[in-house]
């Protein structure tokens, strides 16, 4: 779908207030497939591979948290 096929909605605020929504919606949906994958026993570079970023950029988002939640994270 291309931009010009998305309707856009009259006042700019909301259509900016629903890509601020759909951010927030992905994080909280990223962060949860995170952490089932973790806790499936998945690595750090599967993880990265399937959301198409670096081992690392995904290790600095999620680790923290994931510690803190009690998962047990694999180490090479």
């Amino acid at each position: 779908m291309s931009a010009e096929e998305i309707p856009a909605p009259l006042d700019p605020a909301d259509g900016l207030a629903a890509v601020a929504a759909l951010r927030r919606l992905a994080d909280q949906l990223e962060d949860a497939a995170v952490e089932q994958a973790m806790r499936a026993g998945w690595g750090w570079p599967q993880v990265a591979e399937a959301l198409g970023v670096t081992r690392q950029a995904v290790h600095k988002k999620h680790a923290k948290r994931l510690i803190a939640a009690g998962v047990q994270l694999r180490r090479r």
